[in-house]
């Protein structure tokens, strides 16, 4: 009987146990709002600025509203008979950093609902989704096409490269006509290979022929690069630029949709 008893203690344990994980996960995307700083997420998640731009691949402190990025929280799931407030109080966080850390400010919440517990750190395994943030292209909430982490900074050398001392609405441009071509069936569809297609012999941007496109990309550019990827578009659906010096007839052959600074934008 005391055999009987013990195992029927082990397997109640056992099952509480596996009930309690199934209501975490080991690591969470928080969603960027406005205003918001690395700094301040920093201080909401414990964690440092300098670490979440390591985790998320990111090259510069620049953010975007509604862009993803990886922070070292658990991820609750609401059950029956939860509020917010209950939720708070029982993992000892504040009711005002549980709403900022999930952008959630009515106490509207179903079962099933995921929330970031802020300040609770790991403490095993890891999403599925946030294994694989800087390898696989996905859809920002908002973005206009999937990108990877490493792509964003890929944009944005070429933005550097193509628009640097032009005007702000040039360096959105150029971003523009590589997010274009990535929607257009007539070209590749990832931003790197449209940034770096080679057609007929021929590079279609000539700072990766000519290595410009290894310089460091600048914080407005990489702001240019997020707001291209969120649908911005000041070359009116271009598929093609130059600069207004350029000589080639070919390229200037091609119906122009905007001009913006030095820097002439065509279908």
């Amino acid at each position: 009987m005391n055999i009987l008893k013990k195992a029927g203690v082990f397997i109640a344990a056992l099952l509480l146990s596996l009930t309690m994980l199934s209501s975490f996960a080991y690591a969470a995307d928080y969603t960027i709002v406005p205003n918001d700083s690395l700094y301040h997420i920093g201080l909401l998640f414990k964690t440092s600025a300098n670490a979440l731009m390591s985790d998320n691949n990111l090259s510069s402190s620049v953010i975007y509203p509604g862009q993803k990025i990886m922070v070292p929280a658990q991820v609750y799931t609401v059950k029956s008979g939860d509020t917010m407030f209950l939720i708070a109080t029982r993992h000892n966080i504040s009711l005002a950093d549980l709403r900022k850390a999930n952008n959630k400010w009515d106490n509207l919440i179903i079962p099933g609902q995921r929330l970031i517990l802020p300040g609770i750190k790991p403490t095993g395994g890891s999403t599925g989704s946030s294994s694989n943030s800087s390898s696989s292209a996905t859809p920002g909430s908002g973005t206009v096409i999937p990108y990877k982490n490493s792509e964003v900074d890929l944009l944005a050398r070429l933005i550097a490269a193509e628009a640097i001392g032009e005007p702000y609405d040039a360096m959105v441009a150029v971003g523009a006509v590589v997010v274009n071509r990535v929607k257009s069936p007539e070209w590749p569809n990832s931003i790197s290979a449209v940034i770096n297609h080679v057609s007929a012999g021929h590079y279609q941007f000539s700072p990766v022929q000519n290595g410009f496109i290894n310089k460091p990309a600048t914080d407005d550019t990489i702001r240019a690069a997020w707001a291209a990827l969120y649908g911005a578009d000041p070359s009116k659906g271009a598929m093609f630029y130059y600069d207004s010096s350029s000589t080639n007839q070919w390229i200037r052959s091609k119906p122009v949709t905007a001009r913006i600074g030095n820097m002439i934008f065509a279908k």
